[in-house]
């Protein structure tokens, strides 16, 4: 999957693709794929980088 996952670094903002109930998530970090994002509305997610490309937020 070609996407933007992995230049995602701790402290960008991001949505995820299927869930925008969750609002905008800041990413806490992103190893080896395996990317932890704080989301106000589901609180701590590890999302599976290989399966979804979650959206950077640069106007937030």
């Amino acid at each position: 999957m070609e996407n933007l996952n992995a230049i995602l670094a701790p402290g960008m903002l991001v949505r995820h693709p299927d869930y925008a109930e969750w609002g905008i998530g800041q990413v806490q970090s992103n190893i080896a794929g395996r990317i932890t994002v704080n989301f106000p509305d589901a609180g701590k997610v590890v999302i599976d980088g290989a399966r979804i490309a979650l959206e950077p937020v640069f106007d937030a």
